[in-house]
């Protein structure tokens, strides 16, 4: 009779084993979880990293001249009145042969 006890007390302690292993809300489900947390956690970082970037643009360009012509400059490629503009070509191309590469002007 203990015998039977024993054996029924061993299977209901490895059915509660294999639910906080395996089951829902065990051990498995935890780490998934961890994992995803883990990797949202390093998206949200790079987001607030980006946001504060961009305010800080913001507030430059609601603040100074300086940043709104650098823009113009760059996005549209803007040139002062007394400024002459020159064309070079193949340097910002790196498969454009060695000369690219080395910064070099070509013939």
């Amino acid at each position: 009779m203990w015998k039977w006890v024993i054996v029924v007390l061993v299977v209901m302690l490895g059915l509660m084993q294999y639910r906080l292993w395996f089951g829902e809300g065990g051990i498995r489900e935890f780490n998934d979880i961890q994992a995803r947390a883990d990797a949202l956690e390093g998206t949200t970082d790079r987001l607030e990293a980006r946001n504060d970037r961009l305010a800080a643009e913001v507030v430059d360009l609601k603040n100074g001249l300086d940043a709104i012509e650098e823009r113009a400059r760059s996005d549209i490629g803007m040139v002062r009145q007394d400024e002459q503009f020159f064309w070079v070509t193949g340097v910002d191309d790196p498969g454009n042969g060695p000369a690219a590469s080395t910064g070099g002007a070509q013939p």
